[in-house]
């Protein structure tokens, strides 16, 4: 059963201190220090020195060899009757755990608290103090203290579990780290009801209760107690014991959104570089946690962002590289067990640490899975690689990938509910998907109105980027035209052609009324764009006039055509469904400048068409053979002038008038 709040860990004592009678002939009862060396306060001179570190024990053979199995074995191996100085500096626990042992081996009790047992326990190991040698020994005290008193105390198995950080291989060998996990896993998915429990991690100003009053009432009914209310302590651990616990925590069916909300707390405290700017740095309590030098792990691994003209140091880079990686291996793999924000500001991190390829691919697929909730500030992830752009194209390309496996995946899937409540699920799927896909189109078009602003980006990434979206994930094409106008000022270098196929992306029909007219008077716009844009906004208004038209005259006449122009008036703004008189004049005005300019294109038509055929006779005059010539030369000797044509020509009709009744006549005769 968990303790009490006001029940102190450090004080705690196990039968009153562990203690043995003193059958070793040196009557002692406590040591004495002075400086780095301890001493034995009887009047027996020592005859043994034993040195670990820097701290020296001035002690007696005898008791020491009635216990310890490695003492025996140092010093009756080595042969040398006259040994007296012993070196143990693989001792575990050091000289605290030591001096501890040396101190039960003289029979003085010593008190075992949850901060000291376990480098006891590893002490006790490696001197060998087994039951062979007497019975109740220290192994056999500091192994019942883990198991009736440590492993049945919530904040006590934290401390051990803390305290075991100094002490690997040897914590990990003997199990103390297993089944401290196991412990706290245990508790942290127990239900609180009826349970006398603690944590250390409510805030300084709520009062801890009496016992009385925890005995007498469950936190069901006077203390409602927060769901997470063991993530403050378990964020204290060391990454791969916190590991050990998160694991066990799955095992035990702890619900995925409790997991991913620690391993978020976790990653803010340990790596100060995932917060937002302006939230300031990581608590105070992550560089206190570890403050003791002698570790070799270092609290509050600040952060030091790329572009600030340092390097990062070696081993805060290695100790960084491996808390990502490990809190990437232990994410939940259910959607939504962390937000999508501190996927990607993970994976900024790992990219900049440069984590194992594996680990960030598959980062990235649970990016994907939720990449419609992410942000224009969490998708500006700089290029920590050697690239040419600013930000990292390829990686927002990666993601968006992701993103439409998934969505395919998800619509393709066989449906997991009944034949009757299939179509309404398949119904509400179609359309949360296609939510998703609007939300995601939204964001790429803002996203490439961002790094459209990078000289060195290609038209091909953007153009690649842009298409990756089917054209029914995006409604209106407003943030793809601000994107594709923001890239042409960026690049004024363009040639035609490529300008042509920058403006391919962009759908002229699904443009907003505001969107047309900028367009239309928009320079950097190739002209055929333009005219498309007009051409588009002509037949929307036009088909909006019809349809209202067709409305007016009667819902008979207008019932079946709703259908077919549903989606020209759902693109047709509301202002020129409303005022379609106004739009009217407009159309009129374009009729008559469009006729207008159909009329001076005929006329340039048939200017072109005379003067090619002036320039074709000019360039290509007829020449004419000699025996030609010679002919025309006759004909006109043999043929009369013209003016003598013409009074021939003249008189013929007066001669025939005259004539010819007489020639008849005669013929008659």
């Amino acid at each position: 059963m968990w303790e009490s709040e006001n029940e102190s860990v450090s004080g705690r004592d196990y039968g009153n201190g562990v203690h043995s009678t003193s059958k070793n002939g040196v009557k002692t009862d406590s040591f004495e220090q002075k400086g780095q060396s301890w001493y034995v306060a009887t009047d027996i001179p020592s005859d043994l020195l034993v040195q670990i570190e820097d701290v020296t024990f001035h002690l007696h053979k005898y008791p020491l060899l009635s216990r310890s199995g490695k003492m025996n074995r140092i010093i009756y191996e080595s042969r040398d009757a006259e040994l007296n100085k012993i070196s143990l500096n693989e001792l575990p626990g050091g000289p605290e755990a030591f001096e501890l042992a040396a101190k039960f081996c003289y029979g003085i009790a010593i008190d075992l608290s949850a901060t000291n047992i376990s480098g006891l326990r590893c002490a006790a190991e490696y001197l060998e103090m087994t039951e062979d040698l007497e019975e109740g020994n220290l192994i056999f005290k500091t192994e019942a203290f883990l198991s009736y008193v440590v492993l049945s105390s919530w904040r006590d198995s934290i401390l051990v579990l803390k305290s075991c950080e100094k002490l690997s291989p040897w914590a990990e060998n003997l199990q103390i780290v297993r089944r401290c996990s196991e412990s706290i896993a245990w508790k942290a998915c127990a239900n609180p009801k009826g349970i006398k429990w603690q944590y250390t991690g409510k805030p300084a100003s709520v009062s801890s209760p009496s016992w009385n009053q925890m005995k007498d009432s469950s936190p069901s009914r006077n203390h409602q107690v927060p769901p997470d209310w063991w993530f403050e302590d378990v964020t204290i651990l060391r990454i791969d014991h916190f590991v050990r616990v998160i694991t066990a925590i799955k095992v035990k069916g702890m619900r995925h959104e409790l997991i991913g909300a620690s391993i978020m707390q976790y990653a803010t405290k340990w790596l100060p570089g995932l917060i937002k700017e302006g939230s300031g740095l990581a608590e105070d309590g992550c560089n206190s946690s570890n403050s003791n030098g002698s570790s070799s792990w270092r609290g509050g691994l600040h952060m030091i962002i790329a572009g600030s003209g340092e390097e990062i140091p070696t081993v805060q880079a290695k100790d960084q590289r491996m808390i990502v990686e490990s809190l990437i291996s232990i994410l939940p793999q259910q959607k939504d067990s962390v937000s999508c924000s501190f996927l990607l500001r993970l994976l900024r991190m790992a990219n900049m640490l440069k984590v194992a390829p594996a680990l960030i691919t598959e980062l990235e697929k649970r990016v994907g899975m939720q990449f419609e909730q992410a942000t224009l500030a969490d998708l500006l992830i700089p290029s920590y690689h050697k690239s040419e752009t600013m930000y990292d194209i390829d990686l927002v390309q990666r993601l968006l990938e992701h993103f439409i496996i998934q969505e395919q995946t998800e619509s393709s899937s066989p449906s997991r509910y009944p034949f009757h409540d299939k179509h309404m699920q398949d119904g509400s799927q179609r359309g949360t998907n296609l939510n998703a896909k609007m939300r995601v189109a939204r964001l790429v078009d803002s996203y490439l109105t961002e790094v459209s602003r990078d000289r060195n980006l290609s038209l091909t990434k953007f153009q690649v980027l842009a298409e990756a979206l089917p054209d029914s994930a995006r409604t209106c094409d407003d943030g793809l035209y601000r994107a594709i106008d923001s890239y042409l000022k960026a690049h004024p270098t363009l040639s035609e052609h490529e300008r042509k196929r920058l403006c391919r992306v962009m759908d002229c029909q699904k443009l907003s009324v505001d969107a047309c007219m900028h367009a239309a008077q928009n320079e950097r716009l190739p002209l055929r764009v333009v005219v498309q844009v007009l051409f588009s906004e002509q037949v929307k208004i036009s088909n909006a006039i019809a349809n209202i038209s067709l409305k007016d005259e009667g819902e008979t006449h207008y019932q079946p055509l709703v259908s077919h122009h549903k989606s020209l008036l759902e693109a047709t703004p509301q202002s020129f469904q409303e005022g379609w008189t106004a739009a009217k004049k407009d159309i009129n005005t374009l009729k008559f400048e469009l006729e207008t300019v159909k009329t001076k294109y005929v006329e340039l038509q048939n200017d072109t068409d005379n003067l090619q055929r002036q320039f074709d006779k000019i360039a290509k005059p007829k020449q004419a053979s000699a025996w030609t010539a010679g002919w025309k030369k006759l004909s006109k000797l043999t043929k009369p002038t013209n003016v003598e044509t013409h009074d021939i020509s003249s008189q013929i009709p007066n001669a025939e008038q005259t004539t010819k009744p007489r020639r008849w006549r005669n013929s008659i005769s």
